[in-house]
């Protein structure tokens, strides 16, 4: 079993930054994919960004790049996402998966086999 926790989420105004932080535990995270979704209301959860345990194969949707860095901390088992000029539309929660059967590149929800509870992320116009 993997817990993930999610924090960091709240609300900014558009042009402003936000990390979110996702701390994993539980069994160990070799060769495990760590990902980002989100999921505004009303909508699918849609993919944004993720990363191979050891910080390796960091992959970000065409939607966020530019903005949006992918990262992780081995040592802390803790992945973030550094989100900057965020717009009214990334408002949405975001959400911490992983998976232990994945290929590097944009994942599907149903490829996570853990989620976090998720943090809500808020842009103001």
């Amino acid at each position: 079993q993997v817990q993930l926790v999610e924090s960091g989420g709240g609300l900014v105004q558009a042009g402003g930054s936000l990390r979110l932080s996702c701390a994993a535990s539980g069994r160990a995270l070799s060769n495990c994919f760590m990902a980002w979704f989100r999921q505004a209301p009303g909508k699918d959860r849609e993919f944004v960004a993720s990363i191979k345990h050891g910080g390796t194969n960091a992959y970000v949707a065409n939607s966020v790049k530019g903005r949006f860095t992918i990262s992780g901390d081995n040592a802390k088992n803790t992945v973030y996402l550094q989100m900057n000029s965020l717009k009214p539309e990334d408002t949405a929660v975001y959400y911490c998966g992983a998976t232990f059967s994945a290929i590097p590149g944009p994942l599907n929800p149903r490829a996570m086999n853990y989620w976090g509870k998720g943090t809500l992320v808020t842009v103001s116009s």
